[in-house]
């Protein structure tokens, strides 16, 4: 009898532990995005899209220049408000600073996307985030989103839709570093 207890209690302490086990991994394997997820002042994630150019663009790590990258579409009515503004400052600040706009494609079409930027006149390289994997690693919940990172490649600063005077500020200071 004794030993039988002692079997049962074995086999309950190891399916424990075993569950237990499973536990932890589930955990880690949820916590990983997380972890990758941009913060302000962390490293941004890196990844490389290619422009409506044809040309690849890579965010992530150390640049010549600060960098703001702003997740767009083209249906979006905020993003239509903001667009004037983030071409004015980019104009402004021209070879100071890169901007990336990068749209959410999967929620978008070509034929609107190129329009968008045609009728804004964006001077600066359009990305495509075709599966909006990106979009998903950078936790893009609204859109426009943008995110300011400094030349050692860290997020500043994650910022929406501004007024003109405020978003050159922002660019202002990311420049100052």
């Amino acid at each position: 009898m004794k030993k039988n207890i002692f079997v049962i209690v074995l086999v309950v302490l190891l399916a424990g532990v075993a569950v237990y086990q499973n536990a932890q991994r589930a955990n880690k394997e949820t916590l990983m995005p997380t972890e990758q997820a941009p913060q302000v002042n962390f490293l941004a994630p890196s990844f490389t899209l290619t422009g409506l150019d044809g040309k690849s663009y890579s965010i992530g790590g150390e640049r010549e220049k600060p960098l703001l990258v702003n997740f767009w579409a083209s249906w979006c009515g905020p993003c239509e408000e903001e667009a004037p503004d983030l071409v004015n400052v980019y104009n402004k600040y021209q070879g100071q600073f890169d901007l990336y706009a990068v749209n959410v494609t999967p929620g978008d079409k070509m034929d609107n996307i190129k329009k968008f930027v045609e009728t804004h006149k964006y001077p600066f390289p359009v990305l495509l985030d075709k599966q909006g994997t990106n979009a998903e690693t950078y936790r893009v919940v609204a859109i426009p989103t943008s995110f300011l990172i400094d030349k050692n490649g860290v997020v500043r600063e994650v910022i929406h839709v501004l007024s003109a005077k405020e978003l050159d500020k922002k660019i202002a200071g990311l420049i100052k570093g």
